[in-house]
């Protein structure tokens, strides 16, 4: 029997912050932590995969999705701020400890909770979650470096170019090697998001703050290295934004770590699905045991 998704919202910090549920609420804790420019729409059926053994809880962050989107005067859009809405949930959820599955957005989201509370991270699954800076291909990045350094008429363009309907496209169907198996829903679904008057604004402000992402990478490696997490990369090889450098990179400072490459992009899910369900469901199977 396919487990039973539930669609919820909460008040956290007095934004409306939507979630997808699913999974015994005595059962451990797995948190689908989503990346740009998606939501957890992107968890759709990775959810009901693990929830007849696990409590999944998948989170919209704010300005995506189905959560609100406040002004930038009303809510910072910082990803310090989009962690403390994920951290207020969890705490009305009642969710004390859990293994959190991030990708790209949702990696500094979920290593700012680990180094919050060190303790309260059973594993980490990261699939295209970076936290390395061998991770950074070129020359995607350079733009939104650029822009974050001197936001401007100069090097505004690139960045905004990352907000089209082909860039968002882009992100789904590059480096696939069968694009027929991702679904044009995605894309569809994102950029009418993405499309929402105001949203650009909130986005180039997520894009400005990046930076700070990176200033984390010591403390979080130090993290790896003094808590020896479990941890589990299912990455797509072909990614132009965060390469499989960056998945090969966590062995650095978690020696046992586990990676496996497949052919496939920044949403790997959307094409290996069956494939890496079959290695979360194992690598959580043993270490949670």
């Amino acid at each position: 029997m396919i487990p039973a998704v539930h669609h919820r919202t909460a008040t956290v910090n007095g934004l409306e912050v939507f979630y997808r549920e699913a999974g015994d609420p005595q059962a451990p804790a797995v948190v689908l932590l989503h990346g740009f420019p998606t939501s957890s729409h992107m968890f759709r059926h990775l959810i009901p995969a693990l929830a007849d053994r696990y409590h999944v809880i998948a989170p919209d962050h704010i300005g995506f999705g189905q959560s609100a989107m406040p002004t930038l005067r009303a809510f910072p859009y910082t990803f310090d701020a989009l962690t403390d809405v994920t951290s207020g949930l969890l705490q009305q959820l009642g969710v004390d400890r859990f293994a959190m599955y991030v990708q790209d957005y949702g990696a500094p989201i979920g290593w700012r909770l680990a180094l919050q509370a060190p303790d309260r991270i059973t594993a980490i699954i990261t699939q295209n979650g970076n936290a390395y800076e061998e991770g950074f291909v070129k020359p995607f990045w350079d733009g939104v470096f650029a822009y974050a350094q001197a936001p401007g008429p100069a090097t505004d363009a690139p960045v905004r170019g990352a907000l089209t309907l082909e860039a968002t496209r882009w992100q789904y169907v590059n480096g696939v090697t069968d694009p027929t198996l991702v679904s044009p829903d995605n894309w569809v679904h994102d950029q009418a998001l993405l499309d929402r008057p105001g949203n650009d604004e909130i986005q180039l402000r997520l894009f400005r703050d990046y930076p700070t992402n990176v200033d984390l990478y010591p403390q979080v490696h130090q993290y790896f290295r003094d808590s020896r997490v479990p941890l589990l990369a299912v990455w797509g090889a072909n990614d132009e934004i965060f390469g499989p450098a960056g998945a090969e990179a966590f062995r650095q400072d978690l020696p046992d770590a586990e990676i496996h490459l497949f052919e496939s992009g920044h949403f790997a899910l959307e094409s290996h699905l069956p494939i890496i369900t079959e290695h979360i469901r194992d690598f959580l199977a043993r270490v949670l045991a």
